[in-house]
């Protein structure tokens, strides 16, 4: 397979660069992660849909969302087509009124802001993944984040637990208990 899909699993702020933010995304079917280091604008722009906030002024990314629907243009597919250098570039595809595909060439950041809107799918080539993509291994219960008992559910836990539970497991680089964990804490705010 050329191409392989992915799905966002979390967005945290970059230790190697200041001022920038790394969004992080899965292989649907396997355990390879590909970090993408972003702006801050973009990673606001990608939060707040993830989010379902809705600005009381359209961001940039609203706006072309926007202008696309009105000319009857979906977006289709987003994908992470190449990295030269150390850069990812992306594609947009999009299906026009007479069903023309178009692709478009965007930034990568600005790519996954937008399928994010669109809720269509993001997919990266399977070279990309191998050059950049990253393993995370599991932790053995002996390795689990000491004092904190692991048998229990988050809903088990304080809102101070979690916090701490949060800050461990961004720090461990565990992505995914990152987004379980700020999930949980969502949850209790809108209950």
């Amino acid at each position: 397979m050329d191409y392989l899909e992915l799905e966002i699993v979390a967005i945290a702020t970059s230790e190697s660069q200041p001022n920038s933010f790394v969004v992080i995304l899965k292989e649907k079917e396997g355990g390879r992660r590909l970090p993408v280091v972003i702006g801050g604008f973009e990673a606001q722009a990608i939060a707040i849909a993830i989010e379902g906030i809705s600005p009381n002024r359209p961001l940039t990314h609203d706006l072309f969302k926007n202008t696309l629907a009105s000319l009857q243009v979906s977006l289709q597919k987003v994908t992470i087509s190449d990295l030269r250098a150390g850069v990812f570039f992306a594609t947009l595809y999009c299906l026009t009124k007479d069903k023309k595909i178009l692709k478009i060439d965007s930034r990568t950041s600005d790519a996954i802001a937008l399928a994010v809107r669109f809720a269509c799918p993001i997919y990266v080539k399977t070279f990309i993944l191998e050059e950049a993509g990253i393993i995370f291994e599991e932790k053995t219960e002996k390795e689990s984040t000491p004092g904190i008992k692991q048998d229990l559910v988050l809903s088990d836990y304080t809102d101070e637990s979690l916090n701490d539970l949060l800050n461990s497991a961004l720090k461990d680089e565990d992505y995914e208990r990152a987004a379980e964990i700020r999930d949980e804490l969502k949850r209790r705010t809108e209950n």
